[in-house]
């Protein structure tokens, strides 16, 4: 519910700035976004006692050193609306659209063995030139059998598990006798 809103939200947003600017409210917002994982700030903000004046303060307040009147008047509008619980699905909505307006995306590998380094930019430049983007790939050590490429905002994943190629090759060897 709160990405969709979060979308209208910065549709509208992009109509009146630059992707210049998209990119430091992106960047706020993220960061906007770390406090709503601090329970002391989620019980102020989820907070009926607390009013919507001095919710949308405490945001201004985080954000005053932007000296920015669109962001300022963006956040008013936010609590107006009592909308400040969108940030954190803002900023994950903004880093998506700037990713497909960029066409720059990030990723990850997983994999339960060590990858080498050359191999991960060489799945990047794969991967890039195949999608026409840039995409930077993160290599993440985990339990799975196998490897795992994951770009979430492009909606890719790839993967190659031991199990599933050894079953796939006695499947063959049985329906080949």
């Amino acid at each position: 519910m709160n990405e969709s809103i979060a979308k209208r939200y910065i549709k509208a947003l992009k109509y009146d700035i630059d992707e210049k600017s998209l990119q430091v409210f992106s960047d706020i917002f993220s960061s906007i976004s770390l406090s709503f994982k601090d329970d002391k700030f989620k019980n102020i903000m989820e907070n009926p006692a607390v009013s919507t004046g001095d919710k949308t303060n405490i945001i201004l307040d985080a954000v005053k050193s932007a000296k920015s009147e669109k962001l300022n008047n963006f956040i008013k509008l936010l609590g107006e609306n009592n909308r400040l619980n969108i940030i954190p699905s803002l900023a994950i909505q903004m880093k998506k659209d700037i990713a497909i307006t960029s066409k720059v995306y990030t990723g990850t590998v997983y994999s339960n063995n060590d990858i080498d380094s050359k191999i991960i930019e060489n799945l990047s430049a794969g991967l890039g030139k195949k999608f026409d983007s840039k995409i930077t790939l993160d290599f993440v050590k985990n339990e799975f059998d196998g490897i795992k490429v994951d770009v979430e905002d492009l909606g890719v994943e790839i993967n190659f598990s031991k199990t599933r190629i050894n079953n796939q090759i006695i499947e063959h060897i049985v329906k080949a006798i």
